[in-house]
């Protein structure tokens, strides 16, 4: 036979001998994918405990946001499996609330995988058996497929009758050393059912001439499609009539039985109506909502998951392929009851998804929900979007996920949990709580559990964008965004306690937008968009120079921007320093110098990984900065409300207009947003 014919059962042969194509199962080539040299890990602090985030679940545009633990667990798995551990008889099953995230992370793995296995080096084959009209007992099929897209390399290793027959063919025709046979070995399972049977009706008819038995094989890639299922294929829970294990394995085909006169052929069941015979050639299968399905299905799972074989009528075809399912709390819960139902739950590795509860993450999840394209209006306007509304939704839905603690408050466990500064209180605070937490045998009453997920967020911003107000304007203006999450809750949260504990969440919500505003007035008050980032900073490099050597009688300290590498020229201001400490509660000497300490190990800290870190996260430095700079500036908050809520005279009318004309040109406002944030400024109301 021409071993130079790219489809001849030799020529691949030879190819995996020279490392041109691979020999490995559904694990290994996930783990490598993940593992890969070219795709970048790296260490990553998350809640206070360090864990390694990979890089290749962040490349494609929509891609993974957060997820840490999880994506970490399922590594870990893949790579167990890979390397013949435990998890290569078990299934990965992501459980959790609705909306946190569990489906799209699998989708997104199974385009990955789509994505990987496409490149010709990484590229799966398998096997047509053709000429079948030769063995007559086919009817007018003149050609099949492995049903269950066996590689090739399954077929050699089943060639002939015996092992050692196999193993010398390997050697004798392809040149295999004996380590790497052994190797090959490691991979070795038998052939399914149907193309056992029909190897050996064709190896009688070749009488041992290995030439013409090869003759009947030609090797094909598998195909990619993600619509047919097959390399990546989902399973959706149906209802109980509906549902039947043939959708999983298949069935009898009438049209087969026309041909084959040999009622005893089990090439008479039609595996690729099932789903899993579709990616049996070392694809993923997910199995959505994997619970949910009625029990003969969920045997029909601990048989498969346990065994790697589709089983019709005693006939057995082995499977290569990674399951991965996914189940909502309630419906785990419930199967968890029935205790008769305890070994598939001993078969599964169960990875527990919290949703995710850093805030800074959440705006990128946030735009996901607001989606990437142009808005627009129910009348075909051009829809505007409120610079802040990215900011106060997503704080609003990670305030509800967070659990209440006595040892912190709601808005230190955010910013905390944001690895960002929370006053006094640290890091390992958090880790604590976290710790406590995840001890409780209820699982909603972990960290991150419970809360608004996802899809609230979307029907939030779907409520926003169907107002009467937001059409009329052409703005989604920030604030209407809380009634929109307001109404969610109460249409959405049964549960009386946790209804209670949502809206709590979106008063802290309205307060933290609050003192946004503060901030964003004092900007275009300053006709600056960083006026505060400044002060803020100038804050910072007086405290750290006002006990520099070099300080004149005037007070002038120089010092380089370690961000910008400039020398600077700074006059310390002590009594800016001294209102500054006022606003934030410091009375005493021994409290001013604690809090400047910190404040300096800070920026020492962060300047090290961050050089524009600007402590613009630190809420209570930003908050006395600003009551200091409105006051010295403008004659504090009050008049400045004053002024732009009463513009009866022409000064106060001319500063409502530059504040409004700043908004527009520097802060990303449009005339409607611009109008009511100044409007809800001039209120006294979510003052915290």
């Amino acid at each position: 036979m021409d071993a130079n014919n790219a489809r001849s059962l030799q020529h691949h042969i030879e190819q995996v001998r020279e490392g041109k194509r691979r020999f490995e199962n559904a694990y290994q080539a996930v783990a490598r994918m993940v593992l890969n040299e070219s795709a970048a890990t790296e260490k990553v602090l998350v809640n206070g405990k360090s864990t390694y985030d990979f890089k290749i679940f962040r490349t494609l545009p929509k891609h993974v946001i957060g997820m840490y633990d999880e994506i970490n667990s399922f590594v870990s798995f893949v790579k167990d499996a890979a390397e013949g551990g435990s998890s290569r008889e078990m299934a990965f099953v992501l459980v959790g609330e609705p909306g946190n995230g569990k489906t799209f992370f699998v989708d997104y793995l199974c385009a990955l995988y789509r994505n990987f296995i496409a490149r010709e080096e990484n590229r799966r084959y398998t096997f047509n058996i053709q000429n079948l009209t030769e063995l007559g007992s086919y009817g007018k099929i003149r050609s099949l497929q492995s049903q269950t897209f066996e590689d090739p390399m399954i077929l050699a290793m089943n060639l002939f009758e015996s092992s050692e027959r196999n193993k010398r063919f390997l050697c004798e025709s392809a040149g295999f050393s004996d380590e790497q046979i052994e190797k090959l070995y490691l991979n070795f399972r038998p052939l399914g059912a149907c193309s056992d049977y029909i190897v050996n009706e064709i190896r009688d008819y070749a009488k041992g001439d290995a030439e013409k038995l090869m003759s009947f094989f030609e090797v094909v890639p598998v195909p990619l499609s993600e619509s047919m299922g097959s390399m990546t294929g989902k399973y959706s829970a149906k209802d109980k009539i509906t549902s039947s294990a043939v959708d999983l394995l298949g069935d009898e085909s009438i049209q087969r039985l026309l041909h084959i006169s040999d009622q005893n052929n089990p090439y008479r069941f039609d595996l690729r109506r099932g789903a899993l015979a579709r990616v049996a050639g070392g694809g993923i299968h997910f199995s959505d909502e994997i619970f949910k399905n009625k029990k003969d299905l969920v045997q029909v799972y601990l048989g498969v998951i346990q065994n790697r074989n589709i089983e019709i009528d005693g006939f057995r075809w082995p499977l290569d392929t990674l399951i991965i399912a996914t189940s909502n709390n309630s419906e785990f819960n419930r199967f968890l009851a029935e205790k008769e139902e305890a070994p598939i739950v001993d078969r599964c590795r169960i990875c527990y998804v919290a949703h995710n509860t850093d805030y800074r993450l959440q705006e990128q999840l946030t735009l996901y929900a607001i989606g990437g394209e142009a808005k627009t209006t129910l009348t075909k306007e051009k829809l505007h979007q409120d610079p802040n509304l990215n900011s106060a939704a997503s704080a609003a839905v990670v305030l509800s996920r967070l659990p209440r603690s006595e040892k912190l408050t709601p808005i230190e466990t955010m910013k905390l949990s944001a690895g960002e500064v929370a006053g006094e209180k640290s890091i390992k605070t958090l880790a604590e709580v976290i710790d406590s937490l995840n001890h409780e045998p209820d699982i909603t009453k972990r960290f991150g559990q419970k809360g608004l997920g996802q899809r609230n967020l979307g029907r939030a911003v779907q409520l926003l964008m169907e107002t009467s107000e937001t059409n009329e304007g052409q703005c989604m203006f920030a604030y209407d965004i809380f009634k929109s999450i307001e109404r969610v809750i109460l249409d959405y949260v049964s549960e009386a306690n946790e209804r209670a504990k949502f809206l709590d969440d979106l008063k802290i919500a309205k307060g933290l937008y609050r003192e946004r505003i503060m901030t964003e007035m004092f900007n275009a008050y300053m006709d600056e968009p960083h006026a505060i980032r400044k002060d803020v900073m100038n804050y910072v490099n007086m405290i750290i120079g006002i006990d520099a050597e070099d300080l004149g009688p005037d007070r002038m300290w120089k010092y380089k921007n370690p961000q910008t590498g400039e020398l600077k020229a700074l006059k310390i201001d002590e009594r800016y320093i001294q209102s500054v400490e006022d606003r934030l509660g410091l009375k005493t000497r021994e409290q001013m110098e604690s809090f400047r300490t910190s404040i300096r190990k800070i920026y020492g800290q962060k300047l090290s990984t961050d050089r524009e870190y600007d402590f613009m996260d630190n809420l209570e430095l930003v908050k006395a900065v600003t009551d200091v700079r409105l006051k010295s500036d403008i004659a504090g908050a009050g008049s400045l409300i004053g002024a732009l809520a009463n513009r009866t005279n022409e000064e106060n009318q001319k500063l409502y207009d530059r504040i409004i004309n700043a908004m527009l040109e520097k802060l990303g406002y449009c005339r409607t947003c611009a109008q009511k944030t100044v409007e809800y400024f001039c209120t006294k109301s979510d003052e915290n």
